[in-house]
């Protein structure tokens, strides 16, 4: 497949971030599209802190003669298994991180007709708007996004990158920088799942990568609207970075909502619906959604990692066993695209679509 035109894309929408701002002056109420009591009202969000995902370091996994390794390890499996979330610490791209948030909330701060520059094209995910908005009447979410897909190279659709000499080698650098990142976990992961340690990486070196810089705006009726609706991320691994101090990221554990706090210079690392894909069930991909302020904007940068196009997806082979059979259909990777493309977020529900019954 030489492009992902054609694949789908998303209806537009009003900007969220401009239909905000005229909040102090001529919007005297939210627009019902918006208004989410059925997502804000089910299921008790954890109030106190006694959980909190885990915290892996890099550093500790870097030589397997360290004293450390083996117990590193370990924590990173269950990490995978049991929360399918963890804050990664010491992996080397603290630098670049800190120049893309700075170039990310400048993005957001600039006039809307600035910004519509970048705007999505027609059946594509790429550019600046809403995703997975598939019908008029749908449901919205209250943030804007501008998604790019910087890898691979020979895909990178320029014309919607903004126009900023500094944005583009930042997030040029950012994106090699965080690859990287990802490519030294899939080799760990793949380890700690009994394969050869290039197993999962290797079907990753030339993946898509796309970039998902979230703008959520405050709202004077934050108790209404939902940031992001509860999903799980339909890729292998996304790595998320909050570009400001305002949290709003929860993830859903024993069926009550667990508010991230996120530590400082650390990546919130988690596993995608691939991943619980490929490792047969072993890792678990977990519902998260994106809650909203009342008083200030929220900015965040996902990364998602997904492998290249010539992988199927299924579960890996060297993992199925008589005692282990398969428990996820394996597909084209273009079918799958398709399905993710033309599912509007909804929990789990496209892993639903990939279980044998």
């Amino acid at each position: 497949m030489s492009s992902r035109l054609g694949l789908g894309g998303s209806i537009p929408v009003r900007n969220v971030q401009d239909l905000a701002s005229s909040s102090s002056s001529n919007l005297k109420e939210i627009p019902k599209r918006y208004i989410r009591p059925e997502l804000i009202e089910i299921d008790e969000v954890l109030m106190d802190d006694s959980l909190q995902i885990p915290v892996i370091d890099m550093l500790k996994m870097a030589a397997e003669s360290s004293d450390d390794y083996e117990n590193e390890m370990q924590k990173l499996h269950q990490a995978c298994k049991d929360w399918g979330f963890f804050q990664l610490i010491n992996h080397g791209a603290k630098e670049v991180i800190e120049k893309m948030k700075i170039v990310t909330q400048e993005f957001f701060k600039l006039p809307l007709h600035e910004k519509m520059a970048c705007a999505q094209q027609p059946n594509s995910l790429e550019g600046y708007g809403q995703a997975f908005v598939v019908s008029e009447d749908q449901k919205l979410d209250w943030g804007d996004m501008l998604f790019l897909f910087p890898l691979p190279l020979s895909q990178r659709n320029m014309a919607l990158w903004p126009n900023s000499p500094t944005f583009r080698s930042t997030l040029d650098e950012y994106s090699s920088e965080l690859h990287k990142v990802c490519l030294s976990l899939f080799k760990l992961m793949a380890i700690n799942l009994g394969l050869d340690s290039k197993t999962l990486s290797s079907k990753y070196e030339d993946g898509t990568q796309g970039i998902r810089m979230n703008y959520y705006p405050p709202c004077f009726e934050a108790n209404k609207v939902i940031g992001l609706s509860p999903h799980s991320d339909a890729t292998g691994l996304t790595l998320l970075v909050q570009a400001n101090d305002v949290q709003g990221l929860q993830i859903k554990k024993n069926k009550k909502w667990v508010p991230i706090k996120p530590i400082h210079d650390a990546i919130i690392i988690n596993i995608g619906d691939v991943m619980e894909i490929m490792s047969n069930g072993e890792y678990s991909s977990i519902e998260h959604r994106a809650v909203v302020n009342f008083d200030r904007e929220r900015v965040s940068i996902a990364a998602f990692h997904s492998p290249d196009l010539k992988t199927k997806i299924g579960p890996l082979k060297d993992l199925i066993t008589p005692t282990n059979t398969p428990k996820y259909k394996t597909i084209e990777h273009e079918d799958y695209i398709r399905l993710v493309v033309s599912t509007k977020l909804d929990g789990k529900n496209l892993l639903d679509h990939m279980k044998i019954n």
